[in-house]
Parts: structure tokens; sequence; C-alpha cells
């Protein structure tokens, strides 16, 4: 296992000149050994980029990376000792599960025992014990995937394991499967894994570290929990819940906020800058307020939906629309309504200039 730090960045075109101009914009970041990552955000963001840099499929335009303090900038994957699982399963059809699975292995001259130790260890995490036999040929989709997930786990001394990726393939009601799957073996071989997605409930469910990247930039990189409190720009906020933060155009003059011009009371101190700001709440901590009440606002009602765990409120405040949460047994108005909504409150965040405001 290895702890990589990157200080990169990277460009498919002979000389940048602008942002635009870079697949990856210069970043510093570290991933420490043994934890396990996410790569999320929209496609063409440069996650894939990041990744090939590090398995040392690409070689970064610009600065370098370290595994181990040791730098491999220009090493290649074999050298690094890392694994990588692709997008669409890399197997060989005419062998064996177990013959797959000892594949990587027998390449290294590891002993017949331990291969078929190690062997039987993974396919036991991937509940393939009773399929070592069969031809890989003759499996599903999602079981060859499962192989070249093995492929990529079963050596030891790996350094990391790279994820591109790996479930797009895979019928949506076996990913949960396969995602536990891997969560599980992470917190029994303690591997460093980095696995990229453009699926915020992939990343979100795996990973204890999420990096979220928007046009070549890490945006935020915190604990699936911190990007959903607290997202640092306000594309995380866009990019992170279903559906994502609400965001109102808000206004501070003095000691008064106005939020879609309509004046609002703090419910609790705070010390806001000047000018023009955003509110951001989730949909989950917007509720029904009595009218006039401190960080309420007074919306009318677009729409209610029965999304089958819970419904959502769709309202309008001036020229703004809010998205509101909230359990099935909650009495909810009917469109054409109108209502108040509390938006101010302990999970309100304030953006100035897309970033969050401490």
């Amino acid at each position: 296992m290895a702890h990589i730090t990157l200080d990169l960045a990277h460009s498919y075109r002979p000389n940048p000149q602008q942002d635009s101009d870079y697949a990856l914009l210069p970043l510093k970041m570290e991933f420490e050994d043994g934890g396990a990552y996410a790569l999320l955000g929209p496609s063409g963001c440069g996650k894939t980029t990041m990744l090939n840099i590090m398995s040392g499929l690409l070689v970064p335009s610009h600065g370098k990376v370290l595994f181990d303090g040791r730098d491999v900038t220009r090493a290649t994957p074999q050298d690094r000792n890392i694994a990588q699982v692709f997008q669409f399963p890399v197997i060989y059809d005419t062998m064996t599960v177990a013959e797959n699975l000892a594949f990587p292995l027998k390449n290294r001259k590891v002993p017949e025992a331990q291969i078929q130790q190690r062997v039987g260890q993974i396919a036991e995490m991937l509940e393939m014990s009773h399929q070592l036999g069969m031809r890989a040929a003759g499996l599903s989709a999602d079981q060859k995937q499962k192989i070249s997930l093995g492929r990529g786990l079963v050596r030891s001394d790996v350094a990391a394991v790279l994820f591109d990726e790996p479930l797009t393939v895979i019928d949506p009601h076996l990913k949960w499967q396969l995602r536990r799957k891997l969560k599980q073996i992470h917190h029994e071989l303690k591997l460093t894994l980095i696995y990229v997605t453009h699926d915020q409930v992939e990343a979100l469910t795996f990973a204890d570290q999420v990096v979220v990247m928007s046009r070549g930039k890490v945006m935020q990189l915190g604990t699936p929990d911190a990007l959903f409190e607290r997202p640092q720009h306000v594309f995380v906020g866009h990019f992170i819940g279903s559906p994502g933060m609400n965001f109102l155009p808000a206004q501070v003059d003095g000691a008064q906020l106005r939020v879609a011009d309509l004046a609002l009371e703090l419910p609790v101190p705070r010390h806001l800058p000047q000018g023009a700001l955003q509110v951001g709440v989730r949909p989950e901590y917007l509720a029904l307020a009595q009218p006039g009440q401190a960080g309420a606002l007074h919306c009318t009602v677009q729409r209610v939906q029965d999304i089958g765990t819970y419904f959502m409120l769709t309202a309008k405040v001036g020229e703004h629309l809010l998205r509101a949460r909230f359990a099935p047994e909650q009495r909810l108005p009917s469109p054409g309504d109108a209502v108040w909504l509390q938006v101010l409150g302990e999970h309100t965040c304030f953006y100035q200039n897309e970033e969050l405001l401490p």
C-alpha cells in the first residue's frame, strides 16, 4: 500500500495558455495509505485523467507523482505496483474463474500454495467460491466484473487499487451488492482504494473521503457528511444531493438581510459581509413555518410529487423555486396554496462569489 502525493497539472495541448486548455488545473493532493477515496464529478471534469496519472498510464505535463515519498512520475504501472479495474471487464474468457484470479500472482512467480490460498480468500469475499472451476466465457456481465475486481485485489502487496467506473455495465439492482462488497473488502484488507465515478450514490456509499471535481479543478475534498452539510462551493451544493441544495440570491444591507427581495429576520446572530450573497439550504432542511416566523419566506406551492419514500414540494418565491422534502405521513398544502417555508436555521449556508463563508 502507498501514500500517494500529487503536485501537478496536465494539459493535452502542447502550449496551454488559459484554464480551458488544461484537463487538470494545478493541484496538490494527498491520498493516505489504506484510505478509500472517490473521484466524483461530471463527464469531462478530469477524474479519469487524474486516475491514469496515478496509475502511470499517463505522464503529467507539469509536476510530479510521489508514492511513499518516491518520485514515480515516469515509472510504469508495473514499477508502481498498482492494480487498475476498468469500466468493462478485462478477463480471459478461455480461463476458469480460478485461473483468472491467479494470473497476476503466477506472473510474479508466487508459490503455488500461496496462490491457492489467496485465490480462495478473494473468491470467498466475492462470493464466487462455488464458481472457481467455471470458464469465464459463460458468466454474466456482473460476474465477469467481479473477476476483474478480484484480479485487482488478489495481490496482497499492491500499492493501490484504482477503479475507473467499474459498475457502469452492472444492472442497477446488483450495483448495491457490489458496492457493499467493495466496502467490506476495504475494511478487511486495508488497501488504498481510489474509485472514479459520476454517480454520487456510488461515491458517497463507498468512500471515506470524496474528491468533487469540475472542469479540471478539485472543488472540495471531504467526508460524505461534510459535502452534504457544508459544501465549500456552490457547484458542490448543486451536485451533491437529490435534488441538490436550494440557492437564493440575498443582499446584506446594514443589519438587514434581504432574500429574493424579501426582508428576513435572522433567527440567530450572524456576522455576514455587506453586499450580495447566496443563501443555500438543503431540501431536507426546509420546513413549514408559521406566518411571519423569523427566518421564513412566504411562497406559493407549485406542485407536490409523491416520490414513494418522501414527498417533494416545489414552491415559488419571487422568480425562484424552492424544493423541500417531507415525510409521506406529513400533511402538505396543495398547488396554488400560500405557505411559509423556514429557510434560515442551523443548517443554512451562505456563499459569496460562489465560495462558502466561514
